[in-house]
């Protein structure tokens, strides 16, 4: 017979507002034990009595069987002398402490049992658009503070009706204790106003969807923001919404009701369909379908789309509409640079001119959260942006790392929150180039560290001394310990893939300040936590008008041809066809820049490499957007094979200080002769990524040689590319290097932040 015992068991991670209690109830019933469990403010603690046997089991079934949206960090498991004080197992109410150390759940898609209740016409939450559960629904986008519990969120201002409530205390219900729990009697509701803001009555989605049939742009009012919507095949509309926003040729995020449906306009693999199903429901990036009907100006240029299926209720039911087109263009809710809107009044105001109608509710959201980007590259899913779904789940350092805030970079900010050892990175904030997006960064600043009850005292920043996060944060704290970018992209590799180091770390992005003052961006470093030796990088080009040549590539083109040729290069005769339609006076003018050295710092910078390729092939003379001229060149790189591209360009590395330099004139030098002899644009394309590919895997053996380091760390914003990503990891391990890159941390700026916090927050520095 089995020894009766009691246990203590407190369990850590996201174990509040996922149903965790109701789960541990079950269990505990289910091996008839005695007991409590209880929220606190370090997550969730359970008090058991019962036969040994029992326990033990109680134990393994905890982690094994736990609800989905729930992730355990850790369960520590103490015998006690002290018995409940009950023969049965009930559920405490929350308790808060004086430093709370639970974990804060991401908001959540819409579960199966929740979608087949808004379309079961017998179920009493039949087309209600703010039907969750515990699996599912809005959590850090209403939370304000911690413990998670109804009165701590935006849903406190809706009492609950007497069945909600009935389900919210009832252990054995889905809903028992789903903080965001409502119905039509008693939740949030829909209303419907036209382009001045005034209400007009009727059924507020029928009407949506007939406005959007008809080509009108909508304003709809979602989980984390607003996002302006329109007929995803629908040209006019489309290029509509693009004037209004000054959008000219920025991808467009598209939403469709179903995988089935999403098959007629994407090709779609095995992972992506999983990763558009998963809770997150992220914007994945597919292939699109030749052919379709899906309208050009969704993503001009380019044949990869940005594609998620409905994630909230209301999508979900507006996409069943009988009306509603089958595709639709979901874009922010904002003007370009300013944050995404979350508030009626905000949203009536700031969005007036843009959007035709407004499909508002009355739930508030305490938090703006945009949503997350993800693409599948060399097998694995790869966040490009993390907000929605993932954001702020924490990522789980293994070394010792003292409490910090790392305030991040400039473009494509986020900030991190270093609390014992498990680092918050936040929800994507944007480019921190103006006051409203500032703004954004110290609210959702100061709102995290409320939800954490943690204002760390310790600081990171970027070396670069006028960005605004820079700023901030030698603001805030004299002792703020400025971080190297690229150092800090491969601080970001480490701290997620738990590497120890030192690697042989390449960072291939746009700009970044260097320590030496210069502008770095094509780089092979040796890096740990403690510090990095540059060991290799691009040759240097000319950076004409500075930050000016990121939106004008022509700049970057005419600085290779000044490279190769010198004052050659500028004369009309050697320049290839695509620059003619660049006003002499301003080539001439930039020809005496380069000449004289004035405003033309050098720099190292892939991105700008990228740029200046693409415009030497004629494919982006001037950037409409952030990345362009490299998002051209890549889908032209597709449309070729290796057959004709490979080794079409020579690789030219030399030493200089000890350190490894790729040279670019072999490079220049080709695509000149290819131009001349009129070779065909995606096989140039191909060519040049394969000479990088090359480039890269050449040094680095050199390198693995002199250092005897094979571990290999890849981040910055051009491994976003996914041709070349791929291509550079596939030929690492060809010659024996083992390669680790950002996973659920973005490689590019946004995941500047968690590198700066594990290198700042380095307890020996």
């Amino acid at each position: 017979m089995s020894t009766t015992a009691a246990l203590r068991i407190n369990v850590r991670g996201i174990v509040q507002g996922v149903g965790f209690r109701p789960f541990v109830y079950r269990l505990a019933h289910q091996l008839e034990l005695a007991g409590t469990v209880i929220n606190d403010g370090d997550g969730v603690e359970i008090h058991l009595a019962g036969p040994e046997t029992a326990l033990q089991s109680f134990v393994d079934k905890l982690q094994r069987q736990a609800p989905p949206a729930a992730r355990i960090v850790q369960v520590d498991v103490q015998p006690t002398s002290l018995v409940p004080a009950t023969d049965c197992f009930v559920i405490l109410p929350s308790r808060s402490s004086k430093r709370p150390s639970t974990q804060i759940a991401p908001d959540m898609a819409i579960c199966d049992d929740c979608l087949a209740e808004i379309v079961d016409p017998a179920d009493r939450r039949f087309c209600y658009p703010f039907t969750n559960c515990t699996n599912c629904g809005p959590r850090f986008s209403i939370v304000e503070r911690i413990p998670y519990d109804r009165p701590n969120t935006s849903m406190r201002v809706f009492p609950m009706c007497e069945d909600c409530d009935r389900e919210y205390h009832d252990p054995l219900d889905r809903r028992f204790h789903a903080q965001p729990n409502a119905c039509p009697v008693c939740g949030p509701r829909l209303s419907w106003h036209d382009g001045q803001g005034a209400a007009l009555a009727g059924d507020c989605l029928p009407m949506c969807a007939q406005a959007l049939a008809e080509g009108r742009v909508v304003a709809i009012k979602g989980l984390g923001g607003f996002h302006l919507a329109v007929d995803g095949c629908n040209e006019e509309a489309i290029q509509r919404l693009r004037r209004r926003k000054h959008r000219p040729a920025k991808p467009f995020a598209i939403m469709v009701r179903d995988l089935a449906m999403a098959s007629r306009f994407c090709r779609i693999s095995q992972a992506e369909a999983e990763l558009l199903q998963s809770p997150e429901h992220p914007i994945v990036l597919v292939d699109r379908l030749p052919g379709s009907a899906l309208a050009a100006a969704v993503a001009p240029g380019l044949e990869v789309i940005g594609l998620m299926l409905p994630y909230t209720p209301l999508h979900a039911l507006l996409l069943r509409d009988p009306g509603i087109p089958e595709v639709l263009v979901m874009t922010s809710g904002n003007h370009g640079g300013e944050p995404l809107c979350t508030g009626n009044g905000e949203a009536l105001q700031r969005l007036r001119g843009l959007a035709d109608f407004f499909l508002l509710h009355n739930r508030e959201i305490v938090t703006r959260v945009d949503d997350s980007v993800a693409r599948i590259m060399d097998g694995r899913v790869r966040l490009l942006r993390r907000a929605r779904g993932y954001a702020p789940v924490p990522i789980l350092l293994d070394q010792p790392t003292d409490d910090i805030l790392a305030c991040g970079g400039e473009m494509k900010n986020s900030f991190c929150i270093v609390r014992r050892r498990e680092a918050y990175l936040s929800q994507h904030i944007g480019e921190l180039v103006n006051a409203e997006t500032f703004d954004f960064y110290r609210e959702s600043i100061d709102h995290l560290q409320a939800v954490l009850e943690l204002a760390p005292e310790r600081v990171a920043c970027d070396l670069h001394p006028d960005y605004l996060s820079t700023r901030y944060g030698h603001g805030r704290s004299r002792d703020c310990r400025a971080v190297q970018h690229h150092h800090a992209h491969l601080g970001a590799v480490l701290a997620e893939q738990q590497l120890s180091g030192p690697v042989l770390g390449v960072v291939l992005d746009g700009t970044g300040y260097g320590s030496d003052g210069s502008v770095f961006g094509g780089e092979i470093y040796l890096a740990n936590r403690r510090g990095y030796t540059r060991l290799g990088h691009l040759a240097p080009l000319d950076l004409p008008g500075g930050d000016r040549a990121a939106l004008e590539p022509w700049r970057m083109a005419l600085s290779l041809l000044y490279s190769l040729l010198g004052a050659d290069g500028l004369r009309p005769e050697h320049q290839p066809h695509a620059l003619h339609a660049i006003d002499p006076a301003k080539k001439q003018l930039l020809g005496q820049m380069l000449a004289k050295k004035v405003n033309c710092p050098p720099t190292s910078s892939c991105g700008r490499l990228f740029d200046g390729v693409s415009a030497l092939v004629g494919l982006c003379l001037v950037s409409q957007y952030e990345g362009q001229a490299a998002m051209l060149l890549e889908q032209q790189a597709t449309r070729a094979d290796d057959v004709a591209a490979a080794g079409r360009y020579p690789v030219e590395l030399i030493e200089v200080a000890k350190a490894v330099v790729i040279r670019t004139t072999g490079l220049v030098s080709g695509l000149l002769a290819d131009l001349a002899q009129g070779a065909p644009i995606p096989v140039m394309a191909r060519g040049f990524h394969l000479w990088l590919v090359d480039a890269l895997v050449q040094a680095l053996t050199g390198l693995r040689a002199r250092t005897g380091l094979a571990q290999v760390a890849l981040a910055g914003g051009c491994m976003q590319n996914k041709l070349l990503f791929e291509r550079l990891s596939s030929a690492l391990r060809e010659h024996g290097f083992t390669v680790h890159a950002g996973e659920l941390v973005p490689m590019n700026d946004g995941g500047l932040a968690l590198g700066q916090a594990y290198i700042g927050g380095f307890p020996c520095v």
